[in-house]
Formats: structure tokens, C-alpha cells, sequence
């Protein structure tokens, strides 16, 4: 694509040629499936939820259930209250889900349906329940669509009992893999805290096969658990984009404290999650998860010099990219360029202060960025490491870098869903592709006395 343009500096303002994000009703539709016995609805044509449906099937490689409004030209000019209305009396009927949670996407969103009356007008079984989202994939991106069903859940279904919090957490994972929420509830368990995790997809995308089809999954958290989230005692916020508004509602509504913290991945941000369930309920840290720590630092030592100073470039969802760029400059990796597709100053100001008191003072970082424009980059500054998803394997290709595959969506490699970024046993995995991944690179362009066994 850049042997189009002129090799002087190019600019482009309006819009964007390579977005580096997906829409806001796919993230909604996978925090949906974190809820148990529940079917996400997608309020638009069947061409958007298929869309959202063959991403979250490809990254996750299990079958993703959704249903759909079916806008015809109909619907699209005089607004989709008939076809919503028939759709949650037809899912109910014919799929009987639990619970329906409804997203609205471009098209409902232009019309303006009032999705609540709606719903309010529908006939909804008895023990049924259906919550909904505004999720217009003109605005922000997948994260933001996530962060809008985690409030749609805690709007529509936490309550408090108005007694004496439960000695219990909530935990709010952010848009990660099934793989990572197994780890953090590992971690929580590893602490001995009792703990309720919303929305929870283990066990639901990557249910294992026993042989018999399940609609819905034994995993995802409960209506009944999601309800008694206003009895806890704290919740941890995991990812400002994704968990933080949920977190500040449920607070807001039932009285729960909220502690907004990065995801756990890397060294530091592991370590105050650990403290954060240590001081916020008196537990002790146990030996297991020492050793654990002691066995990243150690690891760290140890493979120091196939990573040091070597120059990174990093893009993905800001949740997960701020924590990572800590722990690559724990890494003592040097961050180029840091890139993500959703909008937020917050993003720019956080890693600049990450660059700046780590002493790099040529480091790019950009919210709302663009694909192209990071491949403009690194073909004019190169470096030594790309991470990504599976959409930068043609820049890595074209100038040669190699890349490490991580975040949302990885289309072209297997397992990687399954297995943890996350606490101490994540940073092993990302010490352990970024060492291998350079390796590689030497052992391929290294000349043959240089072609050595051990490195």
C-alpha cells in the first residue's frame, strides 16, 4: 500500500485508511457472552451481526451465537420497533435463553430507536430478562462497545440488599482473552478471596468438546451473581477503557468501592493487583505466588540481553498496550512507537510519561491511530520488534520485522486465546515470544561462524 504514496511526508486528516480497531457492537457482543444462559441480539441487518460473529469465531475457533433484527429497507426508513419485538418474542421461543442482551449498531443507531421502550413494550417471558446497549459503531471502537454492555449489566441487573457488604470482590477483567480471566480468577484464588468475575466468557468461547452441543455453555457469570454484585465489598476495575465506567456505576449505584487498575500484565501492574486484594481485605500474599514473581525477575536476568535496548513498535487495544509498554520498559525494551485505534488523550498522556521517565525522548504515541500511518513510520524509522495483532503481519512482512502476535484479533496463529498474558505466569509467555521471536531473527540473519548453539 505505500509504494502509492509519495516518499516525502504525507499527512492524512480526514479519515482514516487502516483503522486499528473493530466497531463497538463486537465488543458488546462478546462481553454478552460473559453472562451464562445468555444470547446476545444485535438491533440492525444480519449483515452486521454475521460481521461481529465471524471475527469472535475466527479469533476464538468456537462457534458464536448471536441473533439478529434483520433491518430491511423497511425497517431502515421507518425504524426497527416491529422487528425488535418480534425477534425477542421469536429467541425466547425458539432459543430460550436466560437473558437476551440486545446492541444496537450504525443503522438503529441513525434512526434512533428508543431500544428501552421497546423493550418495554415487548413481550418478554416471565423470569426472562432482557438488557440493552447503546453500541454506535461510528464512536469509539470494540473496547467501547465492551465497556457499554459491562454497564448495561450493571444497570440493568446489580442490586444492594442495603446490609453489611459481603467479604467478597467483584471483578471486572476488561476485553481480554478466556485464557486470562482463568488466570486472574487463579490469582484471586491464590490470595484466598472469594470473588465473583462479570462478565466471565471462560468456559463459554472456548468450552471444550465433550461430544454434545451446548448452547450456553456452563461458564459466564450468573444473573444471580451479577445481581448480588452490589453485596460486595470492593471491585477492581481492570482497564480504564473497558472496565472503569462499569466499575464508577456500580459504586455509584450500590455503594461498592471501586479501585480502577491496568490489567495485570508485566511485572508491575501484577503486583498492584496483588496489593490491591492484599490491603483491601488483609490477606497475606502467599508462597506460591513469590515464587512465582521471583521466577519472572529471575527470567528476566537471565535473558536480559537478547532484548536490551532493542526498539519496539506496539499497537492494540489501550488496555491492554499501557501495561504492556510498562513492562517492556521493565524489559529495558525501548518503545518506538506506541499506537492504538481507540480515541482517548488519556492514552497519549499516560505513555508519554512512561517514555519520559524512562528517558526516551523520540517515542511516538498515538490514540485514534491508523495501520498506514504506523507502517509509514517504521519504513521511515525502522525497528527491531513489531507486536501486534494479526493485521500487522503485512507490515512486519513488507519491512522485514519480525512480530509477535498479541491482543485482539488473531486470526492466523492457533492457542493463543487459551494461553495467559496476564500475572506472573503472562509475563513469562511475552519474556519468552519477545526472546524467541529476536532469536529467531539472529539465528536467520547471523552469518555461519556466527551460527552458534547457545545464545
Amino acid at each position: 500500500m505505500l509504494e502509492c504514496i509519495p516518499t516525502r511526508k504525507v499527512e492524512h486528516t480526514a479519515g482514516k485508511i487502516n483503522p486499528a480497531k473493530a466497531c463497538q457492537p463486537l465488543g458488546a457482543m462478546y462481553a454478552a457472552l460473559g453472562i451464562h444462559g445468555c444470547l446476545p441480539h444485535s438491533h440492525g441487518s444480519q449483515g452486521c451481526c454475521a460481521y461481529h460473529r465471524m471475527a469472535l469465531t475466527r479469533h476464538f475457533r468456537d462457534p458464536i451465537m448471536a441473533s439478529s433484527s434483520s433491518f430491511t429497507e423497511g425497517a431502515s426508513v421507518f425504524g426497527g420497533a416491529a422487528n425488535l419485538k418480534a425477534s425477542i418474542k421469536n429467541v425466547f421461543k425458539i432459543y430460550n435463553p436466560e437473558i437476551m442482551a440486545v446492541h444496537t449498531t450504525c443503522l438503529s443507531e441513525t434512526i434512533g430507536d428508543d431500544v428501552p421502550t421497546i423493550i418495554k413494550q415487548s413481550e418478554v417471558p416471565e423470569g426472562k430478562i432482557v438488557i440493552h446497549a447503546n453500541t454506535p459503531s461510528y464512536v469509539g471502537s470494540h473496547v467501547t462497545g465492551f465497556s457499554n454492555m459491562c454497564k448495561a449489566m450493571v444497570s440493568y441487573l446489580a442490586e444492594s440488599d442495603g446490609r453489611a457488604k459481603k467479604e467478597r470482590v467483584n471483578i471486572l477483567p476488561g476485553f481480554v482473552n478466556p485464557g486470562d480471566m482463568r488466570e486472574i480468577k487463579r490469582l484471586v484464588r491464590e490470595l484466598g478471596v472469594e470473588m465473583t468475575m462479570f462478565p466471565d466468557t471462560s468456559n463459554v468461547v472456548d468450552a471444550p468438546l465433550t461430544g454434545r452441543y451446548e448452547m450456553y455453555p456452563e461458564g459466564g457469570a450468573t444473573v444471580a451473581e451479577i445481581r448480588d454484585s452490589g453485596n460486595s465489598k470492593l471491585t477492581l476495575a481492570l482497564g480504564a477503557w473497558s472496565s472503569e465506567a462499569a466499575g464508577a456505576l456500580l459504586q455509584e449505584k450500590c455503594g461498592v468501592p471501586c479501585v480502577p487498575l491496568k490489567i495485570p500484565i508485566g511485572l508491575k501492574a501484577t503486583d498492584e493487583f496483588i496489593m490491591a486484594l492484599k490491603d483491601g481485605f488483609g490477606v497475606p500474599v502467599p508462597r506460591s505466588l513469590t515464587i512465582e514473581r521471583g521466577q519472572v525477575v529471575d527470567t528476566l536476568i537471565d535473558t536480559h540481553f537478547h532484548y536490551q535496548g532493542k526498539k519496539v513498535a506496539v499497537v492494540g487495544d489501550p488496555d491492554l498496550v499501557i501495561p504492556l509498554t510498562e513492562f517492556l520498559l521493565t524489559m529495558g525494551m525501548v518503545p518506538a512507537y506506541v499506537m492504538t485505534g481507540t480515541p482517548g488523550q488519556r492514552f497519549e498522556s499516560e505513555i508519554q510519561q512512561m517514555l519520559d521517565e524512562a528517558g526516551i525522548k523520540d517515542g511516538v504515541a498515538k490514540a485514534e491511530g491508523d495501520l498506514f500511518e504506523l507502517h509509514k513510520w517504521v519504513k521511515d524509522n525502522p525497528v527491531d520488534l513489531l507486536i501486534g495483532n494479526t493485521h500487522c503481519k503485512y507490515i512486519a512482512r513488507a519491512e522485514d520485522v519480525p512480530l509477535v502476535r498479541f491482543g485482539f484479533p488473531i486470526f492466523d496463529r492457533a492457542v493463543h486465546y487459551l494461553m495467559p498474558v496476564v500475572g506472573y505466569r503472562g509475563c513469562l509467555r511475552l519474556i519468552e515470544q519477545i526472546s524467541n521471536a529476536l532469536l529467531e531473527r539472529r539465528d536467520r540473519d547471523c552469518k555461519d561462524e556466527d551460527y552458534e548453539l547457545i545464545l
